[in-house]
């Protein structure tokens, strides 16, 4: 019933141990979170910024939105000339290429 001295003491010396106690989990939770979800995200990005920087003229790609087509022309950085069937061409932004189905060769020196 009867509130010791020894029972008062231990109380205030656990607040210094309960910040450190808490920062390490959290350390630990980012460190994961980093190796498991974001170092995967960049890298994923880089391949797919080199992908984009290798476009050549003959290149068969597929678009975000689905269509599949060979490579007229690149414009410039951001703009590929598409052509989709025979004699039809479309204008798409580099960056909604998602994937290269087939590289052509580079041409002879």
């Amino acid at each position: 019933m009867f509130v010791t001295p020894a029972f008062a003491q231990g109380v205030g010396g656990a607040g210094g141990n309960l910040m450190s106690s808490m920062l390490v989990p959290m350390l630990l939770v980012f460190g994961i979170m980093y190796f498991l979800m974001i170092r995967p995200q960049q890298k994923k990005m880089k391949e797919h910024q080199a992908m984009l920087t290798a476009l050549r003229r003959g290149d068969q790609v597929v678009t975000a939105g689905g269509l599949i087509g060979k490579v007229a022309k690149v414009k410039d950085d951001t703009e590929v000339e598409l052509e989709i069937a025979d004699g039809v061409k479309v204008r798409v932004m580099r960056s909604t290429i998602a994937q290269v189905m087939s590289k052509t060769e580079p041409a002879a020196s």
